[in-house]
């Protein structure tokens, strides 16, 4: 996989506001700053995108966020967090290196972050859901 503007990142090329490294992955404030102390944290190993990313850098990535989300609850005392992965262009994803938002929430500000959920569980009765279910526990075997 060719080199990205994350991997620059975790190689000094390009300088960042770095909250937590290990051998696995590298934690840095997203420039943006959505919401205070929004951060990245992507794995040193390059992989495009969840599809892509072996189970040994998941796990790294799991032992990692934690102590990330943990270390920005120590820090600001959100009242919430949201983590977001997104995945291909469709979904959002516009740096092809995985990576996981970390967005502290905070109940009296007025972020400019937010996300419309709807639910559709009127429109799908109980056999469509078992179908549904079925297709993906499908794909395990």
């Amino acid at each position: 996989m060719s080199e990205t503007i994350f991997s620059k990142i975790i190689d000094g090329e390009i300088p960042s506001y770095k909250v937590y490294e290990d051998e696995f992955v590298y934690a840095f404030l997203d420039l943006s700053q959505v919401t205070k102390g929004h951060t990245l944290l992507v794995p040193k190993k390059i992989s495009a995108n969840i599809f892509e990313t072996d189970s040994e850098t998941m796990q790294h990535i799991g032992t990692a966020l934690p102590k990330v989300a943990n270390a920005i609850k120590k820090a600001f005392n959100p009242d919430g967090l949201n983590i977001i992965q997104n995945n291909g262009e469709f979904a959002d994803q516009s740096v092809f290196h995985l990576h996981f938002h970390l967005l502290p929430r905070y109940e009296n500000d007025i972020d400019g972050f937010g996300y419309k959920w709807e639910t559709h569980e009127e429109n799908i009765d109980d056999d469509q859901k078992a179908k549904i279910a079925q297709e993906i526990a499908a794909q395990f075997n």
